[in-house]
């Protein structure tokens, strides 16, 4: 089975030209790809006005629209994080950076394995060609990517999964009571989001390291995966509902 991406070439209006140039980039990248924790590319077909991307089924949706059901432990957080980190070691490994890492791009299939999905503002770089433009999903933006006098690289991507770890835990988008403006002038003058005292010390740290103001203060993803809060064993149960508190407290 596979999933199909219907994308008409017509309803693009002003931006039709763009819409259709991030959707090559999309497709060209895609195509490169071949690891367990990035969706699987399968090809396009063009008929008339109307372009479809086959990529891999993933059933049971988005990390977000899981923690809207379930409240996720810690152990569980762990075990997407330590499965996101290799998609992105990855990627940071042929010089992509994704760009807009965060859970309702992040797809989870029937056996709990996270992919990385929506690679429509991923882009190639080098480290003698940063890159320089703002985009992506503002509140799991980095300082750097708001900044436009500044280049930026996968550090970048790191600083998003730590907004990411932390909308598992919290079930809350970064900065939630902040319009989307407002994020983007706090976070552009050195904002960190605020970390619970409620979520576990590994998990406090691990977010606080790759909330870091400064990009080249951040680890990588490889260094990242020998963290002790992404190394906790998953534990036996699936998850709770909505309505139980998580037991793994920081004591």
């Amino acid at each position: 089975f596979f999933a199909v991406k219907e994308v008409s070439l017509l309803d693009q209006g002003s931006n039709a030209q763009q819409c259709i140039h991030q959707l090559e980039q999309e497709i060209a990248l895609l195509s490169q790809f071949e690891h367990e924790n990035i969706v699987q590319y399968f090809g396009t077909d063009k008929e008339e006005a109307k372009l479809y991307i086959f990529l891999e089924l993933i059933t049971q949706g988005s990390l977000a629209s899981l923690y809207q059901k379930y409240h996720l432990r810690d152990s569980q957080v762990s075990a997407y994080t330590r499965q996101i980190l290799n998609g992105l070691k990855y990627l940071h490994e042929r010089n992509v950076v994704h760009r807009d890492i965060k859970c309702a791009n992040i797809l989870v299939d029937a056996n709990g394995s996270v992919k990385l999905a929506d690679f429509g503002l991923a882009k190639e770089t080098s480290k003698l060609s940063m890159l320089k433009s703002c985009k992506g999903s503002v509140y799991w933006m980095a300082p750097e990517v708001v900044n436009p006098r500044r280049t930026y690289g996968p550090s970048a991507d790191i600083w998003s999964l730590g907004c990411t770890v932390q909308e598992m835990l919290t079930r809350q988008i970064p900065f939630p009571s902040l319009e989307w403006t407002q994020a983007l002038f706090f976070i552009g003058r050195g904002g960190q989001p605020t970390i619970p005292t409620s979520l576990s010390r590994d998990a406090c740290d691990f977010i606080q390291q790759c909330i870091q103001v400064n990009p080249d203060d951040r680890p990588s993803a490889s260094k990242l995966l020998d963290h002790p809060f992404v190394k906790k064993p998953l534990s036996a149960s699936w998850g709770s509902d909505s309505s139980t508190h998580n037991s793994d407290r920081r004591t």
